[in-house]
């Protein structure tokens, strides 16, 4: 059973900054897409990054420019780094591993 699990989440002013880190067991990593979701109260599920094998990323246009996925295939890992944070941003953030594995998510709140 693969497994997600996400860290780095929590309470930060607006403007500021956090680093979202997944770790998976996902055999074959690096052949995989990879991307973020996040799910604000009340509204649905979006994506708000993805980046595949070869590097290439695309975003929510609400993020780009202030967010950057990256990954680390030897250690089977996938990053957020999320600038410039606004209230907006705030939700639960997920890890997903070709297009349907679902971590647990990890919280982040933005207060103004």
């Amino acid at each position: 059973q693969v497994q997600l699990v996400e860290s780095g989440g929590g309470l930060v002013q607006a403007g500021g900054s956090l680093r979202l880190s997944c770790v998976t067991s996902l055999r074959e990593f690096s052949i995989n897409n990879m991307a973020w979701y996040r799910q604000a109260p009340g509204k649905q599920r979006e994506l708000v990054a993805r980046i595949i094998p070869s590097g290439t990323t695309n975003y929510a246009h609400s993020v780009e420019g202030r967010f950057t996925i990256s990954r680390d295939n030897a250690k089977s890992m996938v990053y957020l780094q999320m600038n410039s944070l606004q209230p907006e941003d705030t939700g639960t953030y997920y890890c997903v591993a070709a297009g349907w594995i679902f971590g647990p998510g990890t919280q982040v709140t933005v207060s103004s």
